[in-house]
């Protein structure tokens, strides 16, 4: 009856988001006034990693605007930088795009489809002075470009003609110079106050093996010159990225307004929209620290379930639905901000409560017997597979004289309101019987149950009480390892591996209800009392996706 919670690329459609924002208005605004008839947004990865969960919200944002005003959303690989990008990074961002709920048409692009028109699109600019090459070194490059509050210098070779510019740049193409020997640069400004306009470097010699060109190219684009070319050739209308752009976003205007005017290019041009990024408590999305926490074996892989990744997440049990909530719920906006992580947990909670199928899982076994029990007895008690979904059905439970209990739910001298188990105390077991507790013996608890206390029969409203067990029959439990998650920093703001939490992960042997081995991989279900918990995809264990309830917000409050 279970199902996994997590939606592929056949699954449910996202649905369109409604709250509004400033970038909903923009779009708006241009389809209104006819700027443009259709829109196109793009997510353009670099290949050269796992995404995060900031990338979750990105994802989200362009392919649910091109959704919400029935445009279109492009994939699009940045694979400018040869020597750190690899397929699977490429075949690692497509499954986490479709396991999202997204998709991106018959294909995903690449800046290297474009590189071709990017090489005639920097030879345009030597051509009409907007470019040169640049034979300094590195070191004095960066002497001369000046500082946020004096002008830079001009370079020696600043003012080379197009055609000794062409030819340096054609020799850089055909490999006749050694890798930093010479750099193009836009001829913009170098006493701009922006120190993105003095005179940005747009191609490089840089003698790598590319995943998909081979060795092709020995000249390759500098990012911020490649992307927004790549954008004018798909005719993408809204190029939106984070605030860390938003000081490039001049040399953006400034490249396709001289590619426009000289025709290389179609208008309208590409418009940049800049918000502001993911950051979450409890959560490090530097990749720089990322790598940290892998090759230093702080955790299990780019997929450990704490990982901030989205294969981590996928592993944990967290849903492509959850997360569209999540974005839909911080939404957008020009200001920096860090969202408390307790925010994302409650997406994936209610949205778990939603679908995911109930089952019973003891987690601390303690022995239960029943000593007036027929010995040898075992029956099937009913029990629903969603309490507030009757069409999901009910299911047969194994009850029988041997049981398991959390162990936190006996005390053999109860503390005040403590209604669960101890001596002379009754209870009832979940959808079963009213049990009365005689003690413990030999690290076991003994109890006699009452034979016409059945759930759902006549006899069973003759019994109050207040306490309400779940259990597993021993004889029929599925012993597993399930795994508890918790954050993987112990602060709200982590610096690094120094704030690591070091109760981040718990492993226990548990007890779990018989149906539960025949989980699939990356199944979902409710563990009643505990949380929610998934069957781990690559072994026969459980993870905990998320407790049921915020225990850190009270914890740390004030």
């Amino acid at each position: 009856m279970s199902n996994s919670a997590n939606s592929g690329p056949g699954g449910k459609k996202p649905q369109a988001a409604s709250t509004s924002n400033f970038i909903r208005q923009i779009v708006e605004a241009d389809l209104a006034t006819g700027r443009h008839a259709k829109i196109l947004t793009r997510f353009p990865p670099e290949p050269n990693g796992y995404l995060h969960f900031g990338h979750a919200k990105s994802i989200c944002l362009n392919f649910g605007l091109a959704a919400q005003y029935r445009g279109a959303c492009n994939l699009r690989f940045d694979d400018t930088n040869p020597e750190k990008e690899e397929q699977a990074y490429v075949d690692s961002i497509i499954d986490s795009v479709r396991w999202l709920g997204y998709e991106y048409g018959a294909a995903p692009r690449y800046a290297s489809d474009y590189f071709d028109f990017m090489y005639r699109a920097a030879e345009h600019l030597i051509e009409h002075g907007h470019a040169y090459v640049d034979s300094q070194s590195a070191e004095q490059m960066r002497a001369n470009r000046g500082t946020l509050t004096e002008p830079g210098h001009a370079s020696p070779h600043r003012d080379r003609s197009p055609a000794e510019n062409l030819t340096l740049f054609r020799e850089m193409r055909d490999g006749r110079h050694a890798d930093g020997a010479h750099v193009l640069r836009a001829r913009i400004d170098m006493a701009s106050p922006n120190i993105n306009l003095r005179d940005p470097a747009i191609y490089r010699i840089r003698r790598a093996t590319h995943h998909r060109t081979g060795d092709k190219w020995c000249i390759y684009p500098m990012y911020t010159f490649a992307h927004p070319i790549e954008d004018a050739v798909e005719r993408v209308t809204h190029s939106i990225c984070t605030l860390e752009f938003e000081d490039q976003r001049p040399f953006y205007d400034w490249l396709l307004a001289r590619l426009a005017d000289g025709g290389v290019i179609e208008r309208p041009v590409p418009q940049q929209i800049e918000f502001a990024r993911l950051n979450l408590t409890y959560v490090v999305l530097s990749k720089r620290k990322l790598i940290q926490l892998v090759e230093e074996a702080h955790v299990e892989g780019w997929d450990d379930p704490r990982m901030p990744t989205l294969a981590g997440a996928r592993r944990r049990g967290y849903t492509a639905e959850g997360f569209r909530r999540f974005a839909e719920r911080v939404g957008v906006s020009k200001a920096n901000s860090v969202i408390e992580f307790a925010i994302l947990e409650d997406a994936m909670r209610e949205h778990l409560n939603e679908v995911a199928p109930r089952r019973m899982g003891v987690l601390d076994p303690l022995k239960l017997v029943i000593d007036n029990y027929p010995q040898g007895g075992e029956e099937l008690l009913e029990q629903p597979n969603h309490p507030q979904k009757p069409e999901l059905g009910r299911r047969p439970v194994p009850f029988s004289g041997e049981l398991w209990i959390e162990r936190e739910d006996y005390q053999e001298i109860p503390e005040k309101g403590f209604f669960r188990l101890y001596p002379g105390n009754s209870v009832r077991l979940r959808f079963g019987y009213v049990i009365e507790c005689t003690g413990m013996r030999d690290g076991v608890v003994h109890c006699n149950y009452h034979p016409d206390s059945r759930s759902g029969t006549p006899g069973a409203d003759a019994y109050k009480v207040k306490g309400n067990l779940h259990w597993v029959s021993a004889r029929h439990a599925h012993a597993a390892e399930v795994r508890l998650y918790d954050r993987l920093f112990r602060v709200a703001n982590p610096d690094g591996v120094a704030d690591l939490n070091p109760d981040s992960r718990r492993i226990v042997r548990a007890q779990l209800e018989p149906a539960l081995g025949e989980a699939l991989p990356g199944e979902t279900f409710q563990f009643e009392r505990h949380g929610y918990f998934v069957r781990d995809p690559k072994d026969a264990g459980f993870n905990r996706t998320v407790s049921m309830r915020d225990s850190w917000t009270p914890r740390n409050a004030g």
